[in-house]
């Protein structure tokens, strides 16, 4: 009677699928999920929508009515903008506006909102290039095309790119990022006085805090 035993097989037990196909020689079928970056249909609406979010009162929320209703932007164009503002950290998931949306409307600190906006929405650029809103418009449409796995002709591509030139239209990258508050501060000042009746002394003391302390007109 002969024993035959069991012919090996690879083990599949608890192994991850990239592990599995790495260590059986099959990782070449692993699929390669292409990158999305935000677009709008109609690049120009972007434009419209932010001059007229500075225009109107913050919402409660940032819905399809609220486009439609308040900065009047109608059909498939306006109800594209909420999804597209929620990419670029405009408006949280549940339609709230955000800080970033609340900074942009404040003009001193706009432009650098719509910085912060880029460079959270098109962050997957920032990685292969810090500095790609730097870029002309050929090498930012290559970037694009390097990133997303597009063919270099695609309507996707170059809408991608009219979308980011539009935005960039309002942007400063240079300018600090803030959230708008003043610095304050405050100062808690302890003197040891000397015992003394002799108000020439407490004149001079407090002749000198004012001189070198009190003054904003000191070098």
């Amino acid at each position: 009677m002969f024993r035959h035993d069991p012919i090996p097989h690879p083990s599949f037990c608890c192994e991850t699928p990239d592990v599995l196909l790495k260590e059986n020689n099959l990782s070449h079928i692993l699929p390669v999920m292409p990158t999305q970056l935000p677009y709008l249909a109609s690049p120009g609406s972007i434009k419209t929508g932010l001059e007229r979010i500075k225009s109107a009162a913050t919402p409660d929320r940032v819905t399809g009515d609220f486009i439609t209703t308040k900065l009047q932007i109608k059909g498939g164009t306006g109800k594209a903008l909420v999804p597209f503002l929620k990419k670029i950290g405009f408006v949280h998931s549940d339609g709230t506006p955000s800080e970033l949306y609340k900074r942009f409307r404040n003009p001193s600190f706009s432009k650098a909102a719509v910085a912060d906006a880029i460079k959270a929405g098109y962050r997957e650029l920032s990685d292969v290039n810090e500095y790609f809103y730097e870029l002309n418009n050929r090498d930012l449409l290559g970037l694009i095309v390097q990133v997303t796995g597009s063919e270099p002709g695609s309507q996707v591509a170059k809408l991608t790119l009219a979308t980011l030139q539009n935005l960039k239209s309002f942007a400063d990258f240079e300018q600090p990022a803030s959230t708008g508050n003043d610095l304050k501060l405050s100062y808690t000042i302890n003197l040891n006085l000397p015992a003394t009746a002799d108000a020439a002394v407490f004149n001079a003391i407090f002749k000198s805090l004012r001189n070198h302390l009190l003054s904003y007109d000191n070098d």
